[in-house]
């Protein structure tokens, strides 16, 4: 790995909506569980797992995350902003603009703010950098709406929606694929994403992209505890949960 270096990259800047006045004045990433900030959580837990380096995406107040930055310390750990408040980028093109930061990167875990696991996200990271694939999508057997689809050899095909049937890879959706529940955490190389401009846009679409000439994998995760707090009732059923196991 270049120069020992293990880095993350925060998605933080969405606007939260679904979390209703939670956000009203807040940013998500700093919307607490049991009286302690998401950011928190997920940094400490980062840092734990041995990332010493890690990039946080703003948007949505913004400077709320600055200002915690600045009020808590985070020692032997480079911490760096991707400044969106001018303009949304949405997951793909949040990746696409902070591709300055990576350039010492061999490899990126982008993990959402708001996705809270026990996963060993250490182990994924130096397994990756080891494999010669240019990305790999941590998912689910779990029931979700939007399903990621792979062929029988765990590649990346494309998304389908249980609801409306609508499929955007290539074709009709194979009858032989896997349709999973992707985790908000995945792992990218930062050389197959340069040549792309950067604009706001979706990962998937991207990561469809690359897979037409590089392995973009599916990997499956096994956690103990898996939570997407994207709504006041999954953070209050995590907070129960969590609380429950002290």
């Amino acid at each position: 790995m270049k120069r020992n270096r293990r880095t993350a990259f925060i998605l933080a800047a969405g606007l939260g909506t679904r979390l209703k006045e939670l956000t009203a004045n807040t940013p998500k990433a700093l919307v607490s569980i049991n009286k302690k900030p998401l950011l928190k959580v997920l940094l400490e837990e980062l840092i734990k797992q041995d990332f010493n380096h890690i990039v946080i995406n703003i948007h949505h107040f913004g400077e709320q995350i600055i200002e915690f930055l600045r009020t808590n310390n985070y020692p032997n750990v480079d911490i760096e902003i991707s400044d969106e408040r001018p303009l949304l980028m949405d997951t793909g093109g949040a990746i696409l603009q902070a591709l300055p930061y990576f350039a010492q990167s061999e490899a990126v875990l982008v993990h959402n703010v708001d996705v809270l696991t026990d996963v060993d996200l250490k182990g994924f990271y130096d397994n990756f950098c080891r494999s010669d694939d240019a990305a790999w999508l941590l998912t689910q057997e779990r029931n979700s709406k939007r399903k990621l689809v792979f062929d029988n050899h765990d590649n990346f095909l494309g998304r389908f929606n249980n609801e409306t049937d609508e499929y955007d890879g290539d074709g009709a959706l194979p009858n032989d694929c896997k349709l999973l529940s992707f985790s908000g955490i995945h792992l990218f190389k930062p050389e197959y994403f340069k040549d792309f401009e950067v604009k706001p846009c979706y990962v998937f679409g991207l990561y469809q992209k690359i897979a037409e000439n590089h392995r973009v994998a599916s990997k499956l995760i096994y956690p103990d505890y898996w939570f997407d707090l994207g709504t006041q009732e999954q953070l209050k059923n995590a907070e129960l949960w969590l609380s429950s196991r002290r």
